[in-house]
């Protein structure tokens, strides 16, 4: 079967990485996503690096698949021009401007949705259109500063830790996706496209979750707990006699059920230890005591021995041993895409399994403009005008 969006086509003028994922996805599930930068290629992910693969750098190849690429100069009006025709058959533009910018260009959703009334306008920025820093750039690093987010990583001897991935870019790009989609299915009730605002800033607030909701009923400002869990306890990593292992023992039972596996019998037995709350009051102890016993047998031993309690847990594993463990490679998160100029290139598979419209790789990263030709002739025959 074609895929859930097949037949919606989807003008990305974003860069970088929360735009890019958002239409990646999009193009993973059957969406035409037609890249637009600038001549020469704009998009900064082509430089950064290394590694690179026959001058394609991995940060790219990382968010681009599935997309056809047009090269365009925006500072000219017939580059503008060309952008027009493009949403007059377009489902979806997308772009993470500055604030401001594409007003400047006369590619704002006011002038696009006069040309397209059914088009949906989806705008990427780091604080929103909206506010007294709607103006400001936005960049995941001071994001993930500003909304809070490193002041919960590290540890008190750390200070504030950022996440290792830019996760305020992918936990846009996700919303991105989703409001997009929630968007094409209104346009089928109401026949009319609308405009999102999304920003980076927003994004990153939203997904503190349980550590927002702790502080917004307690008053508490949360401290850093490296890698344990401001609710719960044990929730941790402990050092099992050949490495770190993440124990989650999420509720009394399996508490009680953990502490039948561990030599110390008192720790079970103890009163301030029996519930949760308790557990949260005399963390460091029970930590302590716990890690004692967990240094007691390895890594494969403490696994089948919870598994067997229903107790979740599981190695800390570096990259080279997730891409070659099998249930990575039985979920098909590595694939392999071809491309006549780079080659064989390895990328993360997509988590979305549908039983139906399925998810499907179709064009590999492109090169800057790759399809120029290609995308022109099909406005032409489109809309019947010379471009």
């Amino acid at each position: 079967m074609p895929g859930a969006l097949d037949g919606v086509r989807i003008l990305d003028m974003t860069r970088v990485l929360a735009g890019p994922y958002a239409t990646m996805i999009l193009g993973d599930l059957g969406a035409d996503v037609i890249k637009v930068e600038a001549p020469g290629g704009s998009d900064d992910t082509r430089f950064w690096g290394p590694p690179f693969q026959n001058g394609m750098s991995a940060y790219y190849t990382a968010v681009n698949r599935n997309k056809r690429s047009i090269t365009v100069n925006l500072k000219e009006e017939k580059g503008k021009n060309i952008i027009r025709h493009l949403a007059k058959t377009a489902d979806v533009v997308i772009h993470n401007f500055k604030t401001g910018t594409m007003e400047k260009l006369g590619l704002d959703y006011d002038h696009l949705s006069s040309i397209n009334s059914r088009l949906i306008y989806c705008s990427i920025t780091g604080f929103g259109e909206t506010g007294p820093y709607r103006h400001l750039p936005g960049y995941d690093y001071i994001i993930q500063a500003m909304s809070g987010w490193m002041s919960i990583n590290g540890t008190a001897s750390s200070g504030p830790l950022k996440v290792g991935v830019a996760i305020t870019d992918v936990f846009t790009g996700l919303y991105a996706a989703i409001a997009i989609q929630a968007a094409l299915l209104a346009r089928e009730k109401t026949g009319r496209g609308q405009k999102i605002d999304l920003s980076l800033f927003d994004s990153a607030i939203s997904a503190l979750v349980n550590v927002a909701a702790n502080y917004l009923m307690s008053g508490n400002v949360p401290t850093p707990l490296g890698n344990e869990h401001p609710n719960i306890v044990p929730y941790s990593t402990y050092e099992a006699s050949d490495g770190p292992i993440v124990i989650a023992v999420g509720n009394d039972r399996q508490f009680q059920a953990f502490c039948g596996l561990l030599s110390d019998p008192t720790i079970g037995t103890d009163p301030r230890f029996q519930t949760n709350p308790s557990r949260v009051a005399f963390r460091e102890e029970l930590n302590r005591r716990i890690n004692e016993e967990v240094k007691k047998r390895t890594r494969a031993e403490w696994q089948r021995l919870l598994a067997e309690k229903g107790i979740p847990c599981g190695p800390v594993q570096n990259l080279e041993q997730l891409f070659q463990h099998p249930q990575t490679l039985a979920r098909d998160m590595v694939i392999t895409m071809k491309h006549e100029k780079v080659g064989s290139l390895q990328l993360v598979g997509s988590p979305l399994k549908l039983s139906d419209t399925k998810i499907s790789y179709r064009l590999p990263p492109p090169l800057a403009g790759e399809h120029n030709d290609e995308i022109i002739r099909e406005i032409m025959n489109e809309t019947g005008e010379d471009v």
